[in-house]
C-alpha cells in the first residue's frame, strides 16, 4: 500500500482534502523536495520568490496554515517571534539552536517523558512538543 507521503504532489494535497491549486501545489513542491525541514513563513516565500513563483507573503501564511490544519505539516512554535513548520509530523522533538534560529530534530526514542498531568474533563493529549535549547559553550 503507498503512503500518502509517497504520492505524488497532486494527489498528496488531494489524499489530505486540499485543492491541488497552482500556488499550493508550487508551495508543496518547494516545502516537501528537500526531506523534512522545519521553515518559517518568510523562508518559504524567499524560496519561492527565488524559484521564480509569483506568491505573496500572506499567500504562503494561508497556505501553510491550510496544510496544517490538513495535517500535512505542523506547527512548531519555538519562540513568540518566530513560528516553524515541520513537514515530519510524526512523534519527535526538537533542539532550537539559540541564535542561528536552527531547529533540529530529536527522535521519539532519544527522550522519554513521564508523569503527564491528567487533561481536564473531555479533553486528550494531542501532542507534547519537547524543545530544548542550545547554545555554543562558553569558554571558563
Amino acid at each position: 500500500m503507498t503512503h500518502a507521503y509517497e504520492l505524488p504532489i497532486e494527489e498528496r494535497l488531494r489524499h489530505f482534502g486540499l485543492r491541488p491549486t497552482r500556488q499550493r501545489v508550487a508551495l508543496a513542491d518547494l516545502l516537501f523536495a528537500k526531506g523534512d525541514r522545519h521553515l518559517t513563513v518568510e523562508e518559504l516565500h524567499e524560496e519561492a520568490v527565488t524559484a521564480g513563483v509569483p506568491v505573496s507573503l500572506a499567500t504562503v501564511y494561508n497556505t501553510l496554515h491550510q496544510f496544517t490544519e490538513a495535517g500535512l505539516i505542523r506547527v512548531l512554535a519555538v519562540e513568540s517571534s518566530k513560528t516553524y513548520f515541520d513537514t515530519n509530523v510524526s512523534d519527535h522533538h526538537h533542539f532550537f539552536i539559540e541564535g542561528e534560529n536552527q531547529v533540529l530534530d530529536i527522535p521519539i526514542s532519544n527522550l522519554t517523558i513521564g508523569n503527564l498531568p491528567e487533561p481536564p474533563e473531555g479533553m486528550e493529549i494531542a501532542h507534547v512538543d519537547v524543545i530544548i535549547r542550545l547554545r555554543p559553550r562558553t569558554r571558563t
